[in-house]
């Protein structure tokens, strides 16, 4: 049974006292490098979103159990009234839990490398969420999140499931289907709180007291305006700053290479098409021919994780455990991710309706792209779910760049569920990234044979 904790509560507007109920919190993927992250934010929040237990789970044993001991250490030391452990067992993991924090990796590391390598082998964008890459992944991701769904309802019916795990547009419309029903599911993405936070820094604003309006498809979206907590559009000036001065993640310092490249990317985007402020993954779909040219199929981005952040964290961890202290930790790497996993569930945990950038079913949101797409858009999150702000229609360059990349994810998700070789193929070759017909089927066939332990067979 779930503790309470009775919290002081003071701001500008109001004093008194908060009944705050204490979370029982299962994180899926816990021997992620993104969760010493999330776990310093669940500390560090605990006014906003207090917490009884919670549980890491991981199916790889060694890789949960350098997370696990740290994150024992770490609330020992700032949180040590929270019940904390780490489990393989599925059935441990997901019983009585009030929210499911998933960012699961199908595969891991090996399958990424094939994902980004073997596309770029035949001259197309190999990218872990992207084109073929992002493909490659989604099918083999929509099996184990289905799987943990049912888990999840059998052992905790009544508990919030964030979705952060990738390719989030091709799971969000494959969970979409699978459990139509569903209303306590919620896909996120940190991109455009990364997104955001930068546009704080350039602008030397509080990011807090900014309103994004967002429209589009998980990484294939674009802010509109920025509106500051005067009601003054911030965009137009974001949009001057970086066509003369480039832009850089405010974790600039933090960030591997490939990383500043993708942002510095944003100045091209903006110059080719200046209506709005662009998500930076359009970079592969606007320009795949240029992006593929600068891509070195023997050095991927997983080459670099794994030379960097992967060797970084886990060092860390290990130096944590050993020393039995993490009063010195230099192991969070960007908590953008942490925060905002965490503040959204206070928002949902405590009917706060903060405003925050979700997938959710179109059903004319934007009244001129399908019902059944799953759009990213800006939304208010309390105890009943996401309340999305209305888009309204788009532009015909706009409408016509997202009509094809859902078409591309819809036909991805039924090849899964159909076991349709040729609705595979129809996917590709709609991708962006692809487009001919001959190469999608290379492409496809190359990822066949990779995916084979994973994949469901396509007829």
């Amino acid at each position: 049974m779930n503790g309470w904790l009775t919290q002081s509560f003071t701001n500008k507007n109001r004093k008194g006292m908060l009944m705050m109920k204490k979370n029982n919190i299962v994180l899926v993927g816990g021997g992620s490098t993104w969760t010493p992250g999330i776990l310093k934010a669940m500390t560090t929040h605990l006014d906003q979103f207090a917490l009884n237990r919670v549980v890491l789970y991981d199916v790889n044993e060694e890789r949960q159990e350098v997370i696990g001991e740290f994150a024992k250490i770490l609330f020992k030391e700032e949180a040590p009234e929270v019940e904390v452990s780490y489990t393989t067992d599925a059935e441990v993991a997901y019983k009585d839990v009030d929210f499911v924090f998933c960012q699961m990796r199908t595969g891991g590391f090996d399958m990424r490398e094939k994902d980004e390598k073997i596309p770029l082998e035949h001259g197309v964008i190999g990218q872990e969420t992207c084109g073929p890459g992002g493909f490659s992944y989604g099918l083999r991701s929509i099996r184990d999140m289905e799987e943990m769904v049912r888990d999840v309802r059998r052992l905790s019916p009544d508990a919030w499931i964030l979705n952060y795990t990738n390719p989030a547009a091709i799971v969000a419309l494959a969970l979409d289907k699978i459990f139509p029903k569903e209303d306590k599911i919620l896909n996120i993405c940190d991109q455009p709180v990364n997104l955001l936070r930068s546009y704080s820094k350039l602008i030397d604003h509080d990011v807090n007291k900014l309103e994004p309006v967002y429209f589009g498809l998980n990484h294939f979206g674009w802010f509109t305006h920025i509106y500051d907590e005067t009601g003054r559009d911030r965009a137009p000036e974001l949009k001057e700053i970086i066509s003369n001065g480039g832009f850089r993640p405010v974790d600039a310092e933090q960030r591997d290479q490939s990383w500043l490249e993708t942002y510095a990317m944003v100045e091209d985007m903006l110059k080719d098409f200046p209506d709005y402020l662009p998500n930076t993954y359009l970079q592969y779909y606007l320009y795949p021919e240029y992006k593929v040219k600068k891509l070195d199929p023997n050095w991927t981005r997983t080459d670099e994780v794994r030379a960097g952040r992967e060797k970084k964290v886990f060092a860390e961890c290990r130096r944590i455990v050993d020393n039995g202290t993490a009063s010195d930790s230099k192991v969070v790497h960007n908590d953008a991710h942490g925060d905002m996993m965490v503040e959204v569930a206070a928002s949902i945990a405590n009917n706060e309706r903060k405003t925050f950038i979700v997938m959710v079913r179109n059903e004319g949101i934007i009244a001129n792209l399908p019902n059944d797409s799953m759009v990213e858009v800006a939304a208010t999150l309390g105890v009943n779910g996401p309340q999305p702000y209305a888009v309204g229609e788009i532009d015909t360059f706009y409408k016509g760049l997202i009509e094809n990349q859902h078409a591309f994810e819809k036909l991805t998700v039924e090849a899964y569920m159909e076991g349709s070789y040729t609705k595979a193929l129809q996917a590709l070759t709609l991708n962006r990234t692809v487009v001919d017909a001959k190469k999608a089927r290379i492409v496809l066939d190359a990822l066949i044979e990779a995916n084979k332990d994973y994949w469901p067979t396509l007829n």
